[in-house]
């Protein structure tokens, strides 16, 4: 896959997986910092749980949930790195 490609496919999911990953991330941060510094009540740390874990989607599809988010975050990361060029083997001069 050429470098074209790849930067076509990483545009076309990145907003795709921005989403689900964005929920998880925001309410995982928001549920320790809320219990932890701001002592918020247990309604609301099973709200953010509700959500950080996708129990919403019911039990069957929970575990895609959590596999495509971890899938989705790997796919973006080496994407990512292999358009930096990072591991070219030639040096590009300055």
């Amino acid at each position: 896959m050429n470098k074209r490609q790849l930067r076509k496919w990483h545009r076309l999911l990145a907003p795709i997986i921005f989403l689900p990953l964005f929920a998880t991330a925001f309410t995982g941060v928001a549920y320790r910092v809320g219990r932890t510094w701001f002592n918020a009540p247990p309604e609301v740390g099973k709200f953010l749980l509700y959500i950080h874990q996708g129990t919403f989607l019911g039990q069957d599809l929970r575990v895609f949930y959590v596999l495509l988010n971890g899938l989705g975050v790997i796919a973006m990361l080496i994407s990512g790195i292999v358009m930096t060029g990072i591991f070219r083997s030639k040096r590009i001069p300055d």
